[in-house]
């Protein structure tokens, strides 16, 4: 199996998460798993809030820590945002079947797990994206974060090419002149 991945793709503002959340809508098959992996504070909840709004759905996106799951509506499809926090590694692929993934799975325009990672074992098909924010850049209040897709069906090459075309690059003033390392 064939794995393809994004080079670093470094974001900088909420708009530049925006930009990811469309061109990733763009390219997810209906019905697709959309694992989120990252620290606490990485920005996988403000990822799904950018990722409702592009599917127009009216609704307010939280996390679901504790209630594991949110539904929410768009003209394009049920989003499906799971939250595998509070879940046990061992028990997270499980858990989540009995809590009906694979029917999520055949009815959503794609679900989204945070804390999901132990899933892409399971689910070789799903789309996994990568958080990263160093702690030196949380100290100094710098939104940047850098991000990583991996599939093992699709070329991303596309992908990438997209997101980095609709991602404003970084100001004069800002530090570091790479917006993407390979």
């Amino acid at each position: 199996m064939v794995l393809f991945l994004t080079s670093l793709i470094t974001l900088r503002s909420l708009a530049d998460t925006a930009c990811l959340a469309k061109v990733l809508a763009q390219h997810v098959p209906v019905g697709s798993l959309v694992v989120l992996v990252g620290d606490l504070g990485a920005g996988k909840t403000t990822f799904v809030q950018q990722l409702a709004h592009v599917l127009e759905s009216p609704a307010s996106v939280s996390s679901p820590t504790y209630t594991l799951i949110h539904e929410y509506p768009s003209p394009h499809g049920l989003l499906i945002h799971i939250d595998a926090y509070r879940l046990t590694t061992g028990d997270v692929v499980t858990n989540l079947e009995h809590l009906g993934l694979d029917d999520y799975l055949e009815r959503a325009r794609c679900v989204v797990v945070e804390w999901g990672g132990a899933l892409l074992d399971t689910y070789p098909d799903a789309f996994a994206v990568y958080f990263d924010v160093q702690d030196n850049v949380r100290d100094v209040q710098d939104n940047v974060r850098h991000v990583s897709i991996k599939q093992h069906q699709q070329r991303l090459t596309d992908l990438e090419a997209e997101v980095n075309t609709c991602i404003k690059p970084p100001s004069a003033a800002s530090q570091g002149q790479a917006t993407e390392v390979s």
